[in-house]
Order: C-alpha cells, then structure tokens, then sequence
C-alpha cells in the first residue's frame, strides 16, 4: 500500500466532506478512494470514518490520526518545498480564486506576464463572487474583499477599495440627484446581495458616520449586473472607484455626494496557514502585488 498517497487522500476526503469530490481532484474513481481509506484503516486496524447515505464524520480515532496526518504531510511537503527551491524557478500548479469582476479586470489582463515569468508555473483560475474555501476546495490563494474571519488561514493585504456612489445622467435627469445619505430614500438604490450590509450603506463626512437603509426594484450578486444596470438608468449604486472610473471619464456615470466617503474595503490575498509557503504562491502574490502598486486604478 502507498500510505503516503493513502494518507493524502484520507486529508482531502475529510477536507472535501466527499469521497467522489477527493475523486474529482486526483483524476480516479471514488471506489480508489474508498480502497485506499479502506486500507488505511486495515493497516491502522481501527475505524477512521463512518459513513452514511449524506454525511461523513471522522470517529475519536479518527479525528486525531487527522490531526498527525496534516502535520506530517505538511513537514513532508516543507521538506521538498525547501529542496525545490534552491531551483532557480517555482514550478507547479498554482490554484487561484477571485471575485469576477476584480478578475477580468485585473488579473487576467496579467496571467500571460505571469506565465512568461514563470514559464514553470501554470495557473487554474476560478472567478467567482461567491464564498470560496479554499481548503476543502484545494485552492492556493483566494483574492477576498474582506476581513480575514478564519484564523487558520494568513491574509496579505493588497490594498484599500473605497466605493463612490454613482448614477447615470439619464436617471439623474429623470429623478434628481440626491445631496445626502437622509435624500436616498427618496429613489432607487440597487442592491449588491452578496454584500454584508446590503440595505444599509454607510457613508461618512468629516469623520461623522450616517447610516441609511436603502431600497429598490433591482439588486444582483454581480457587480457587473449592477453596473450595467446603472448606466441603463435603472438607480443608483454604490461602485468600487476602480469600476466607475472609466464610465466617470467618459460621462456616462456621474458620482454622487462626492463630499461623503464610505469605509474602503480591503482586498486580500488569502492562503492557508502553513509553516512554509511554497515558492509558486509567493511568487504569485509578490507579483499581484507588484501590479496592483503601479496601477493607477487601484491607487
């Protein structure tokens, strides 16, 4: 039996919550995997999981031959690492997840510099404005425009995103431009659902924080829904200024109560809270966060 590859998989299954997912990932067939548990648990001649029709849950034993697993295969993983990098080039695969929009806008535009840095490197990218846990989905590093809430995992910060409060001329010309936060109930404010506020949006002038509950006919998980519907008049709504600015210049947008500022968002590069990060992911991150540096739209 390959134990090491064995214990890898037992990882994953508990990490993935799924025999089939644990599958998926290593290119084989959930009965493999299972044969592997299987063995694993013969050799340890005790019972590491038990299994039902929906739920897998790890037993006593289980839980802690878990624990030395990790810890084993992580020392494992640090000693190759160390021994990889004295290669002049990170190689591998490198697993990223970011916000859809961020994505397009930003880090596709910079994947083929990446790679012609780092030909022995190759990328899988997933955008998505939803949740990502980038453990149990294997994923390396996860762009987050939030607070860092899980203490196993390490957030280096790339930088502050502020929104601007925008409109199209169309609507303004239709339905008035508000002048205060109190003057957004009077219209139509379009809703980002994935947001933690969502209704309540938070602006602050002169250090004075007012806080409003917003309202109306449309709101979206997308960011880039949201903003098609700002320039087709739809209301108003509250924009990453990096997302705006070229609608702004060009005059289809217009931002609103300029004088009223909203606590900047941060946004974070975020990967698991491991002794040794291995050199491809701090090669990525160094690289983001040298662009996001020198670019003007996020500066």
């Amino acid at each position: 039996m390959d134990q090491l590859g064995a214990m890898r998989a037992f990882i994953r299954v508990v990490q993935t919550g799924s025999f089939s997912a644990t599958a998926r990932e290593q290119n084989t067939t959930q009965a493999t995997i299972s044969k592997k548990i299987a063995a694993l648990e013969h050799k340890l001649e005790g019972k590491l999981l038990t299994r039902s029709s929906r739920d897998l849950a790890l037993t006593e034993v289980g839980a802690e031959y878990y624990e030395r697993c990790v810890a084993i295969i992580s020392e494992l993983d640090e000693a190759e690492s160390n021994v990889r990098a004295h290669r002049a080039l990170p190689q591998g695969l490198i697993k990223i997840a970011a916000p859809i929009t961020f994505g397009n806008i930003f880090i596709a535009p910079i994947i083929s510099e990446f790679l012609a840095r780092y030909p022995d490197i190759s990328v899988d990218l997933t955008l998505s404005d939803k949740h990502v846990d980038i453990i149990s989905e294997g994923v390396d590093v996860a762009i987050r425009a939030r607070e860092l809430e899980d203490s196993s995992l390490i957030a280096r910060h790339l930088f502050d995103n502020p929104n601007i409060l925008v409109a199209s001329s169309a609507y303004i010309a239709k339905y008035g431009e508000p002048v205060t936060p109190e003057d957004l109930n009077q219209h139509n404010c379009i809703i980002y659902s994935l947001s933690s506020t969502m209704n309540n949006w938070n602006f602050y002038n002169k250090k004075i924080k007012k806080s409003v509950s917003v309202s109306g006919n449309f709101k979206s998980d997308s960011c880039d829904a949201i903003l098609r519907s700002v320039l087709d008049g739809v209301g108003i709504a509250l924009l990453p200024v990096w997302m705006a600015d070229n609608e702004i210049n060009a005059g289809r947008l217009k931002q609103l109560m300029p004088s009223y500022k909203t606590q900047p968002l941060p946004f974070h590069a975020i990967y698991t809270n491991n002794r040794y990060v291995s050199l491809k992911i701090r090669c990525f991150i160094d690289f983001i966060k040298e662009k996001i540096e020198s670019s003007e739209r996020l500066n």
